[in-house]
């Protein structure tokens, strides 16, 4: 009988052990991250409060009600529900009733710790090897140079002592004098044959270089300018994998990919104000750095920070164009990148990583009709299915090329 007490006593306590389980800091991290950080942040206010130190503005019970169903407290008209709702534009806030006490009092815990300090500790056995091994590199250094002034003056000992020996045994050592030639260009120049062949050297050669010179005029690939606000194609593109045509919406339907307006940055920086991505220290890119460079596009749209509002005041981006083609081309970008499905990064490299955008390709005819010649037509898209068709018959391939189907006329680019 006691034994069956003591069974019961402990399924009755059970539940109460499970509740006492102590926070975990990197679940809470973890599920900030995920479900909170598009709104919150710790220590300033975004789309909803501030969230450091959440725990001593608020009683823990109310907090764990209203992070399961604020919408009930809200309906309730608990004052202090009300008061947030009112003072965030009435922005409903995304409730988690899955969340377990143990998630709950793990999210909390994340809002108020505080990381400790990294302690910067030196390695006195390193920097005792690193003297060491630079004293022995500087004593090579210094046994070499004696060694070498050593073999010098042995050497001109030696001579010395040979000349003398010579005189002594009656050696004539005077070097006899040898007959004086001509210069080398009087030699040439009465060669008419070898000037003849220079002269047409000479012709091939200046012709070469100028027509070389003439034809990297208006060519500007590796041109990377500085743009008023550094853009990183390696974050957005690489780290974070946007989509080119989420930010160049145009290609898919216009001749121009075009420069995305700041409307379209802010659909996510309204919400991401610091950078928290790894840093490239060796060229000076820290978090500091890109969160600055967020600061210019807030001051570009008028965008007030702290209150999360427009001001209205807003200031031009002078954005330096890279890739530019002369008037008499025309290029449509929908028809390369929408009909043909060719991928960014064939004109324009890989942009995912690139710290600084630059011109990756020449883009010059010659570069183009090489591209033409090489690729084959997608056989998928129906408008070219008949064509394909009769043209595969005509030329005895399988596969098409743009430039079977017509793809170096010169109309297609010059009209």
């Amino acid at each position: 009988m006691l034994n069956i007490k003591k069974f019961y006593f402990l399924i009755l306590f059970i539940p109460f052990f499970g509740l006492s389980q102590d926070a975990d800091i990197d679940l809470g991290k973890k599920l900030f991250n995920t479900n909170c950080a598009a709104c919150h942040k710790l220590n300033k206010k975004a789309v909803g409060p501030a969230l450091s130190g959440v725990t001593e503005k608020y009683d823990k019970e109310w907090l764990y009600n209203w992070i399961r169903n604020g919408s009930q407290m809200l309906k309730d008209e608990d004052p202090q529900a009300i008061a947030i709702w009112e003072e965030y534009n009435k922005t409903v806030m995304t409730y988690y009733p899955q969340f377990s006490d143990q998630e709950i009092e793990s999210l909390l815990a994340y809002t108020n710790y505080t990381p400790p300090t990294p302690t910067i500790t030196t390695n006195s056995d390193q920097s005792v090897q690193q003297n060491s091994s630079s004293i022995s590199s500087d004593l090579i250094l210094v046994v070499t140079t004696i060694v070498f002034l050593i073999l010098v003056t042995m050497l001109f000992l030696v001579q010395r002592t040979l000349l003398k020996i010579a005189r002594t045994s009656g050696v004539d050592i005077e070097s006899k004098s040898k007959k004086s030639l001509p210069p080398l260009w009087k030699t040439i120049v009465k060669n008419q044959f070898l000037m003849f062949v220079l002269a047409i050297i000479f012709l091939l050669s200046s012709a070469y270089g100028v027509f070389g010179y003439l034809m990297q005029v208006g060519i500007d690939q590796g041109y990377e300018p500085i743009q008023p606000i550094q853009f990183s194609h390696k974050i957005h593109a690489g780290t974070n994998q946007i989509e080119c045509k989420y930010c160049h919406s145009s290609a898919r339907v216009s001749k121009h990919s075009g420069i995305p307006s700041l409307n379209v940055c802010m659909n996510c920086h309204e919400y991401i104000s610091e950078y928290n991505g790894e840093e490239d220290l060796e060229n000076g890119y820290t978090k500091d750095f890109y969160t600055n460079e967020i600061k210019k596009l807030y001051y570009a749209v008028g965008w007030d920070e702290e209150n999360q509002i427009y001001t209205g005041n807003t200031k031009p981006v002078k954005w330096v164009r890279i890739h530019n083609l002369p008037d008499f081309v025309y290029f449509n970008h929908s028809q390369h990148a929408e009909v043909a499905k060719i991928e960014c990064q064939t004109c324009h490299g890989p942009v995912e990583e690139m710290e600084i955008m630059y011109q990756y390709s020449p883009l010059t005819m010659g570069w183009c009709i090489d591209c033409h010649r090489e690729s084959n037509v997608d056989k998928s898209n129906e408008y070219y299915e008949k064509i394909h068709e009769e043209l595969s018959i005509k030329y005895g391939v399988e596969k098409l090329t743009v430039a079977q189907l017509g793809g170096i006329e010169c109309a297609k680019c010059h009209y």
